[in-house]
Order: C-alpha cells, then structure tokens, then sequence
C-alpha cells in the first residue's frame, strides 16, 4: 500500500510505479465519500490531459465516482487544467478533476482536485480527502462501463473547449489580436493548450503543437533552459514580435520578446499589473507567493494596491481571491490569474492579455517592460535547481533552519524572510531564496539583481556555500 500525499499542486506520482490504476481509484474513492457528506446531490467535473494514459485514468475516475452515484461531466479529448476550472464553475458542479502532472517529467502523471468555484480546491478540504484514502481499492472495476452510466444519466459528455473558446471570445479584443501587423508564436510544449490556441489564432506560428505523451523526453516546464527550440525560432525569424509557451496542463505562461530573449514571470507580473491598472482601470489586491520579486510591492505603492505574500502553492492565492477583490494573483513559476477570469493559474489567458496589451497599445514587449521599469527600477532574476540526494538536502534545509547562513561568498545577509523557505537579502536590494521541492529532490534557489551575470554570480556563491 503506497501512501499517497498532496503536495502544493496534487498529488503526483511516476506511471505504473505509484500513479496505477488502483492508486487513482483509491484517491476517488476518498473523493467519492468527502462529496457526499457535504453535498446533497455532487455533481463532477473530469478530464485529463495528454500525457499517457490520460483517458484510462479519467475513464477510472468517472467510473468510481458513478458508481457511487455521483453524476460526472466528462471531458471529450484532452483538456487544459483552467478548462476543467472553468469547466467546474459553468456546471455550477461540486468539484473538479483533471488528471495532469503539469510541468513535471512524462514519466509522471497526477491528481488535481478543483473548488466549484473554478480554481485550486482549498488546502483543508484537500487534507480531509487525503486523510480518509483508503488503504486499497474494493471496487471491481472492470464490471463497470463508462458506456452504461451515460445510458443511466450518471455520466454526460461535455465540450469544455469549446466552453473555453467562447469565454475567451467573451473577454478579449480577439479580432484586433487576429488582425493586428504584429506577429505571434506559441510553443504547446506537446501540452493541452495546443487544439484551443489552434482554433483562437490560426494564423499565428505554431511549435510543439501536436499529440505526443513522451514530450520528446522534456519536462513540458516553461522555463528558457527548456524552450530553446522556440527561443532559436523567433530570434532567427526576425519578424515574430512576441512568443507564448504554455507548459503540460497549460496553466503556466513562458514569455519571449522579438529578439528571443525570455522575460520571467516576475516581469509578465509587473506588466499586467501596468496594463490592467494604467489601461483598463481596474482596482484590487495583488497577492503572490513568496518567491516573486519584492518589486511588485513597489508597484502596487505606486498604484496605491493593497499586497500580500503567501506561501507557495496557488491554492493559498485562490483561498484570497475567494473572499476579496484581488487584481492578480502570481508565482514565481509562471502561474498568475487575474481580476475578469477564474481564481485560477491560466498561461492562455495571460499570454492573450499581454498581447491585447501590445496590439492596443501599439507598443513593443521591450517598450511596455521600459514603463514598467520607469516604475520599479531595471532588475534581471535567475533561478538554479539542485538536483541532490535527500539527505544532503535535509542538512541544507536543516542549516537554513538554524540560521546558519550570514554570507554567501562576498554577499552578506542584511536581513532574512522566512514565509515559505528562506530569503537572504543583501545591503544593495539584491536578495536570494533557498526553497526545498516538496514533490521533487530538489533545492530551488532563486536570485535577483541588476544584470543576469550578478544575479548567476549570487546562484554560484550560493551552491559553493551550501555544498561547502
């Protein structure tokens, strides 16, 4: 019997080893159970994305749950995770479930559970599912047929694409977009966004956009070092102006401007923030998980936003959301929403915004990131990933604990924030985080300073002193 955990987005495990067929009927099952004691009649939102197996796991979901009388809407095809969101919400259903292991490996596949709200299901109601999983599953599933629950009503098929197209259309100047001089590239990374952006922008330039569940061996992460491809692409076109990656489950945005040069999440952050407050006149909160850059707090000053800084994880940002008018809401790791949309992580959406933004305003990304640096001055962020045996990561973890830490190389510790893992900021502004995965062996760290080469120089001294 495997324990099964969730961590800060679902639980995740490799295929065949732990994320079986039995392991994902016992998830349901615990689903199942939590459902019925706080819904009258719960109604489901499912759907997969295209990593291997994705129809099978969502088939087993739909299965248990109908079996226990719960009427499932179940999603045609592979879907996105902001689809099943929205999906969840349109139905006015009780929960939501998209199986997805996002950006992770394609050896990996996961469990992601939704709020009928349409966003991340919130950490108490996730922790009382977890607790009642059962040690095995004690449904015979093969005697049970997807085909028979949609004869009997339990099971009904929706169209969340198209569901998802119209919402768009709703929402966005999408004729300026399409009509627009300016030129646009999107990289499905061989993930869920690839049919959607297809049948919103035909005519854009199109990569990774086909069906392929081993993602040719690349974590679909939305991250530089994993989109060289698309960087060589639109730098040697010489005439795309902007390009989108969206990762697996295409909630998480990757940015690139016309020269091919990736702009990170902390600056997609500051630029819709620019535009929903300069352009569109919209109030609100901004609230992000710790490891953004403390420049949006400058921002929001200028703007005169209430801010907020909360663990990682975008559930803590959707619990906010829930209860108060938040603008934006973002991760480090490429993962915003904001005010007009769902409380949930959406690459799409926020890729559309930042080229309405352009195409209205008539600007270049580089221009529009210049205005944002009028605001909060020029900065650059790196991040290095540690991959590292367990117990050398515990030690690390252990010594960040015990406040160990007062210098790394010549940059010494002013002062340390410890929200969500450990931020050491230096006497000029420059700051570095260490982060211990909790689904991966990894140690994150993270930095920021003026230029990329003193943020990559920080990163250095940080790994030297922390492998000592």
């Amino acid at each position: 019997m495997t324990k099964i955990k969730f961590g800060t987005d679902g639980w995740r495990a490799i295929i065949a080893k732990d994320f079986t067929v039995e392991n994902v009927a016992r998830v349901t099952i615990a689903s199942a159970e939590w459902l019925k004691k706080n819904f009258q009649k719960p109604t489901v939102v499912v759907g997969h994305d295209c990593r291997f197996a994705g129809e099978l796991f969502a088939e087993t979901v739909t299965k248990v749950l109908a079996h226990n009388g719960i009427k499932v809407y179940l999603a045609k095809g592979f879907v996105s995770t902001p689809m099943v969101s929205l999906g969840a919400k349109t139905q006015n259903a009780s929960l939501g479930i998209i199986l997805t292991a996002s950006h992770n490996p394609p050896s990996y596949n996961g469990y992601k559970l939704k709020g009928g709200f349409g966003g991340p299901l919130l950490s108490e109601d996730i922790q009382k599912i977890e607790d009642i999983i059962p040690e095995k599953n004690n449904i015979d599933l093969e005697k049970l047929s997807v085909a028979d629950f949609v004869k009997a009503g339990l099971v009904e098929y929706v169209d969340l694409e198209t569901m998802y197209v119209n919402h768009v259309e709703k929402h966005f100047d999408m004729e300026a977009i399409r009509n627009t001089k300016m030129n646009f590239a999107y990289d499905a990374m061989y993930g869920a966004g690839q049919n959607v952006m297809r049948r919103l922008l035909p005519d854009i330039t199109f990569l990774h956009c086909d069906y392929n569940p081993g993602f040719e061996g690349q974590a679909p992460e939305p991250i530089h070092k994993n989109l060289q491809p698309f960087s060589t692409l639109i730098s040697e076109s010489c005439d795309i102006d902007c390009g989108l990656a969206t990762d697996g489950d295409a909630d998480r945005i990757g940015l690139y401007n016309s020269r091919g040069e990736f702009v990170d999440s902390h600056h997609i952050i500051l630029l819709l923030i620019n535009y929903l407050v300069k352009e569109k006149k919209f109030k609100g909160k901004v609230v992000n998980a710790f490891s953004v850059t403390p420049r949006v707090k400058k921002m929001c000053k200028h703007y005169g936003l209430d801010y907020q800084v909360v663990k990682i994880g975008f559930k803590h940002i959707a619990g906010i959301m829930l209860s108060e008018d938040v603008l934006l809401g973002g991760e480090e790791s490429g993962g915003i929403a904001i005010k007009g949309h769902i409380p949930e992580r959406d690459g799409i959406w926020m890729g559309l915004t930042i080229w309405e933004y352009m195409v209205k305003s008539g600007k270049t990304l580089d221009d529009l990131i210049k205005e944002v640096y009028e605001i909060v001055g020029e900065f650059k962020f790196e991040r290095s990933d540690m991959h590292l045996k367990e117990e050398v990561k515990l030690s690390i973890v252990e010594n960040c604990t015990n406040n160990n830490y007062s210098a790394f190389g010549p940059y010494k510790v002013e002062h340390i924030e410890t929200v969500d893992g450990w931020k050491y900021f230096f006497d000029n502004g420059d700051w570095l985080m260490i982060r211990a995965s909790g689904t991966e062996p990894v140690l994150r760290n993270y930095a920021e300073s003026e230029t990329t080469e003193k943020a990559f120089a920080i990163l250095k001294a940080a790994e030297k002193t922390l492998l000592g």
